[in-house]
């Protein structure tokens, strides 16, 4: 298969961006690894950008007993380590004033000491902020992050409203809103309890859930290309689509998160929330505009129309012994921490159906899991073959189908395969696959996800934010299957396969009875 990169010129180039109101954002388990690797390096990277509000503060809470001079001074070395790279090659000027930048930057954090289970914490904190709002002019705008163990989700948000830190509104000054991180809940009876423990304290307008893999670009590309182009919408249905993948795979194995994986397994951390929510969007009606209540009512109703999930439409795995990039790897049963003897699945492939005009009958075949042989994430659209072909000898079984892959990591970009003909005999034919990869196109990497999703929640944009019954509805779908594995703790439906490989055997059989085959595969 030959790869044609076009030239490709940017036109009609419509930016939209606002900068959001002052607001102060104090973060909980500011000395985690999520902190450290993800919210801290997007706010630095907002401010960069200039869409961060002119007056607006950092507060980290934790555990860990440091001072608010040590927390600036971590958070300033790691941001000069990130972004050496960046400026290695540029002018002395141009890194005195990126440094500059970092100090401006680290000087509006501060750091808050307390167990999140004592009054104390929050009494503190509440002085703290009361300066820090008349020093940097915030109106008493707050986002409260919870970079937290679930566990705290409920515990939280109760000291919060118990010391009057939450406002009643999330929209209007002075607005208080709450960002909530995965897992959401254990299943769905712990996940609509939780909900409905946050509601005691927030409306729903205050109560942000996030799914990193919607701030991807090329994740929220699918909906502007999708809505934004009238020659893809006539087509996207079950009379031209044959069948959908979504793959998410991971090289690494669980490491450091063995404590949560074996209570979680990949249904839970992957077919909850990001794999069903990149179904959604690739599935969904259109809304009738990109108001966030609008775009998620129709990912609603796109859950609600999937089919009751059967267990022989669903395969798990597991990974034994292996070679992994070129080095050998244990088992997930021999990694630290975890149980010798689990059967914790860490490898899903399924087989879903939505019962809707649209797409009545086209599979949608979703698979994630750890250990895969690369890091990838990504979207494949099969279109159906031609019915007939008019080039004799060649038949229509010959022809590839056309494919429209969204590329999600680790390079976002969308590429197209097509058939065309070369340059030689008659009939001299070449699928030809079309790349558009948005750090070639637009001379850079695409912003980290927790950029985007900070600044919507900054502006009290909901959109790319999972709303209640959204999460209900997914939870509902995968429950029943979770509560049977649960019972079945026999090994004889969680299948082996040795890491480095693409799952085990029974994930392209799936395929296979269907006479298809897995996108990613097919590649190597």
């Amino acid at each position: 298969m030959a790869c044609f990169k076009s030239h490709i010129t940017i036109r009609d180039d419509f930016c939209v961006e606002s900068k959001a109101q002052p607001c102060g954002i104090v973060i909980f388990g500011a000395s985690g690894d999520l902190t450290a690797r993800k919210l801290i390096p997007a706010l630095f990277h907002l401010f960069h950008r200039k869409l961060l509000p002119h007056n607006f503060f950092i507060v980290g809470c934790g555990r860990s007993s440091i001072s608010s001079e040590d927390f600036r001074d971590k958070i300033a070395a790691a941001l000069v380590d990130e972004n050496n790279k960046l400026v290695a090659n540029d002018t002395p000027y141009f890194k005195e004033v990126f440094y500059d930048e970092i100090l401006h930057f680290v000087n509006r954090c501060t750091y808050v000491i307390g167990e999140y289970q004592e009054n104390e914490l929050y009494l503190h904190l509440s002085k703290e902020l009361k300066v820090l709002n008349k020093k940097f002019g915030t109106g008493g705008n707050h986002i409260f992050y919870l970079a937290t163990p679930p566990q705290l989700y409920n515990v939280i948000p109760r000291f919060l409203s118990e010391n009057g830190l939450i406002t009643e509104s999330g929209e209007t000054s002075p607005w208080s809103r709450v960002v909530v991180e995965k897992p959401f809940g254990h299943d769905l009876a712990s996940a609509v309890r939780l909900d409905t423990e946050l509601h005691e304290f927030l409306s729903e307008k205050q109560i942000y859930r996030i799914d990193h893999y919607l701030g991807k670009e090329t994740v929220q590309n699918i909906l502007i290309f999708r809505f934004a182009n009238a020659i893809f919408e006539p087509v996207w249905n079950r009379h031209y689509i044959d069948h959908v993948q979504i793959t998410v795979s991971e090289s690494l194995g669980v490491g450091h998160r063995y404590g949560y994986y074996e209570q979680a397994g990949l249904m839970r951390d992957m077919f909850q929330n990001h794999m069903l929510q990149m179904m959604a969007l690739v599935a969904m009606e259109p809304p009738v505009s990109f108001e966030p209540d609008e775009v998620r009512d129709e990912k609603v109703k796109l859950l609600q129309s999937v089919r009751k999930l059967q267990e022989d439409w669903i395969i798990r795995g597991q990974y034994t012994d292996g070679v992994c990039n070129g080095e050998a790897v244990c088992s997930y049963r021999k990694e630290k921490g975890v149980n010798p003897h689990s059967n914790r699945e860490t490898f899903v492939a399924a087989r879903l159906f939505v019962d809707n005009w649209r797409w009545k009958d086209v599979p949608f075949y979703l698979r994630s899991g750890k250990r895969l042989p690369q890091k990838v994430s990504e979207i494949a659209v099969f279109f159906k073959k031609v019915p007939h072909s008019i080039f004799t000898p060649i038949s229509s079984d010959d022809l590839a189908p056309n494919v429209l892959v969204f590329h999600v990591q680790p390079e976002q970009g969308v590429s197209l395969t097509i058939h065309a003909k070369r340059p030689g005999p008659k009939l001299c034919m070449s699928s030809l696959t079309m790349d558009f990869n948005y750090e070639e196109i637009f001379g850079a990497d695409p912003p980290d996800a927790y950029q985007r999703l900070l600044l919507d929640c900054m502006l009290g944009d909901q959109t790319l934010f999972i709303r209640h019954d959204d999460m209900q509805v997914a939870w509902t779908l995968i429950s029943p299957i979770l509560e049977k594995w649960e019972i079945d703790q026999t090994a004889e439906t969680l299948y082996p396969y040795p890491a480095g490989t693409w799952g085990p055997e029974q994930s392209e059989l799936l395929l296979k009875k269907d006479k298809r085959k897995w996108y990613s595969c097919e590649q190597e």
